[in-house]
């Protein structure tokens, strides 16, 4: 469950969808037209000019599906007909009977879970195209384009989270870092592209980089001056970065417990790279290793595209609800002697 925020979250997210309908024939523009391989704008220090908002939205999934087998890559002639289909697969208000639902037993009480669509279309911001590179998925580590097999132990720890948002909650630390808005869940990190507010400011210098996301306004402050990691677990891990060559390296670790990434663990190390083949393209890469979650590491690769908006303001905590009526229930049904463990 993602914590929808009321009140600002809504003015917010209606001034990106307006937003977003202007922006649209430039970022498919950006997306879909060879690159120009210029090189890009350089700092005073001779590194490359990472600065600017990125947007990261996109209709190419984490991973391939199935009925692709083997592609890596979609033609230029299967590019608008798979945007289209996965437009439409994805709008809750031309979907809502076709929508995948499950059925459980939760205290009791039969309910049924939408799993895809619990949002009407007018409140997402999840793109329109695919990624310039016309890959079938961002994860491009292992070839087949999936995540890697749980291990054991990865495995257990995703079954208790199951059970535990099946339960009455005993209190916040049972909800998930997203709707405690203590991280978003796209801004990782690492960054992965879904549901709104899909931007990343970076601010550059000499021995700094600054990675801002709108979601959440999460901040990671990278020292750049070659100083070790400390060993301090912070809730979105310990970033030192690096330059080779024209890309910058960030590696991160040291997380406080889980991220909003996936099934991950404190455990997670994360090596980010940074570079800007175009004027208007930041190629994202990231790879991660987490032995008590995966059987292996796993790379994804996400283009960014380079926008003029600045960032909205993402209102969380101040709108949350959520949380409230989740405690606020858990707490009646503990009165109401109908809890089931």
């Amino acid at each position: 469950m993602h914590v929808r925020c009321e009140a600002l979250l809504r003015i917010m997210v209606t001034t990106v969808a307006v937003m977003s309908l202007v922006l649209l024939p430039a970022a498919a523009q950006a997306q879909s037209a060879a690159p120009d391989r210029a090189a890009p704008p350089r700092t005073a220090g001779g590194h490359p000019d990472l600065r600017g908002v990125w947007d990261f939205r996109t209709v190419t999934p984490m991973e391939r599906p199935t009925e692709l087998g083997n592609k890596e890559f979609l033609t230029e002639e299967e590019v608008a007909a798979y945007e289209s289909q996965r437009v439409l697969e994805r709008n809750a208000d031309l979907n809502r009977e076709n929508t995948v639902t499950d059925r459980r037993v939760v205290n009791g009480t039969t309910e049924t879970a939408d799993l895809r669509l619990a949002y009407n279309d007018f409140w997402w911001d999840r793109g329109t195209r695919v990624v310039g590179t016309r890959r079938t998925s961002l994860v491009i580590d292992p070839p087949d384009g999936r995540i890697p097999p749980l291990t054991p132990e990865g495995s257990r720890r995703a079954e208790d989270r199951r059970a535990h948002s099946e339960r009455p909650t005993e209190g916040p630390e049972d909800r998930s870092l997203s709707e405690r808005c203590i991280t978003g869940f796209n801004s990782g990190p690492p960054m992965t592209s879904g549901g709104y507010n899909q931007n990343v400011q970076i601010f550059q210098a000499t021995d700094h980089v600054v990675l801002l996301n709108e979601m959440v306004h999460n901040a990671r402050v990278v020292p750049l001056d070659g100083r070790p990691h400390s060993g301090v677990r912070q809730w979105t891990g310990e970033s030192r970065g690096r330059w080779e060559g024209d890309t910058l390296v960030v590696e991160t670790k040291n997380f406080q417990r889980e991220t909003s990434f996936g099934n991950s663990s404190d455990n997670l190390q994360l090596v980010e790279r940074f570079t800007r083949v175009d004027a208007d393209t930041l190629l994202y890469r990231y790879t991660v290793t987490d032995p008590t979650t995966w059987t292996r590491p796993w790379t994804v690769e996400l283009p960014m595209v380079r926008t003029e908006q600045p960032l909205f303001e993402y209102a969380c905590h101040e709108g949350n609800y959520g949380m409230t009526g989740t405690l606020s229930g858990a707490r009646a049904i503990e009165a109401a002697g109908t809890v089931t463990r």
